[in-house]
């Protein structure tokens, strides 16, 4: 699959395709679509970065033109990934599609939603918490979603939505096509997969633990008492929108304060803030109001803001995995992009986790001198992409 006009695809679609730029497929589009287009089940593995939502969405959206009737159903783990994902079907749709839409994701008004839905939409883009609630209370029906997609299903599993993703599933009819996108596929996903999908075909483009290859990775061991004014310097010296992840909310809030102070253009998202802050916040950054936006794990998967040229790990993350996910929000599309992580003493045990991921077969290497005797802010840097286990 060269192009996307040898698909057949309807004329509304490739006239949306064209004008969103979108001329060769990314190899998870090339090996996802075409089964896709017959109807088939997928089930797709890919790194971050990939035109995964265009894998699902191109076929889904072409379904959904080539009939009448029908409508499908996209379920994702966060708000923020719901958000984009239907911004993107309503590209492919196109601008004046007499197809109708509805987001139904927490922290929003449940009436305004229940208005959406007397629209009688097609396309169902949501959370499952809420798509369930709305379930029980009558308000949407799922009788005629002949398309459903579970997207990023390992994250949703992580946050608790096994049993909502069954009880949603029993509204479905039995006659469907199911597409399942998971970064990973651990044993419980190919369990999930065998109870929710038919035959499916089976997608998968590069290493879903191995960091995309145009990703500069950069490690910096430094002392605790070093680390915000290594911070600065890296904020100082670079170019371009950075986001740098914490660990908590509350650091998150505290974080993006102090560098305001230091007249950095700044800002916060995690998972405290209000639906609409929220939204406020990641279309700032996205229109570029703000250079810097600091971030909880909420911010690690789902967001796909072309821009973003650094990430930094001020804190490392809890689950290594969530670090694949932290640094795949540069280098989108074929572009490229740095990574950077702050480590310190106390990080040893998280960056050895990360590593082993990363580098299952590699030998654990002696530990590195304590950098927490440099003198402050001479921290032991290194360039390189990480091969070994820490030290």
């Amino acid at each position: 699959m060269q192009d996307f006009h040898a698909l057949g695809l309807p004329q509304p679609l490739m006239r949306s395709l064209e004008s969103m730029k979108f001329t060769t497929p990314t190899p998870i589009q090339a090996q996802a679509i075409p089964p896709a287009l017959e109807g088939k089940d997928i089930l797709g593995s890919a790194q971050t970065g990939t035109g995964k939502t265009a894998a699902f969405g191109i076929p889904l959206v072409a379904r959904l033109l080539n009939s009448p009737r029908g409508s499908a159903l996209v379920m994702t783990p966060t708000r923020e990934l719901a958000v984009q994902v239907i911004d993107t079907l309503q590209q492919l749709l196109g601008k004046y599609s007499p197809i109708q839409t509805a987001l139904l994701i927490g922290g929003e008004s449940m009436p305004a939603q229940v208005q959406q839905l007397r629209m009688r939409p097609r396309l169902i883009v949501g959370t499952p918490g809420r798509i369930f609630d709305h379930l029980e209370r009558g308000s949407l029906m799922l009788h005629d979603a002949g398309f459903l997609v579970l997207d990023e299903t390992d994250r949703m599993l992580d946050m608790g939505f096994a049993v909502q993703i069954e009880r949603i599933a029993k509204y479905l009819p039995q006659q469907r096509q199911t597409l399942m996108f998971s970064a990973t596929l651990p044993a419980d996903i190919i369990k999930m997969s065998e109870r929710y999908l038919n035959n499916p075909v089976r997608v998968s483009v590069g290493s879903t633990t191995t960091p995309i290859a145009k990703i500069q990775q950069e490690i910096i061991h430094v002392s605790e008492e070093a680390k915000y004014d290594k911070l600065l310097a890296q904020l100082n010296q670079r170019q371009g929108s950075i986001i740098v992840f914490v660990k908590t909310k509350w650091g998150a809030e505290k974080m993006a304060h102090k560098l305001r102070r230091e007249k950095h253009s700044a800002d916060a998202i995690h998972g405290d803030l209000h639906q609409n802050k929220r939204e406020r916040v990641i279309t700032a950054f996205r229109d570029r109001k703000h250079r810097i936006m600091v971030a909880t794990d909420i911010a690690a998967r789902g967001l796909d803001i072309p821009h973003i040229e650094h990430v930094i790990n001020y804190d490392l993350p809890q689950c290594p995995e969530d670090y694949i996910h932290r640094i795949g929000r540069t280098a989108r599309a074929g572009a490229e992009g740095a990574a950077i992580c702050l480590i310190t003493p106390k990080d040893a045990e998280k960056w050895e986790a990360i590593q082993r991921l990363m580098n299952p077969d590699a030998r654990p290497a002696a530990r590195k001198p304590n950098p927490g005797n440099n003198a402050p802010g001479q921290g032991n840097r290194r360039r390189r992409r990480p091969r070994r286990r820490p030290q």
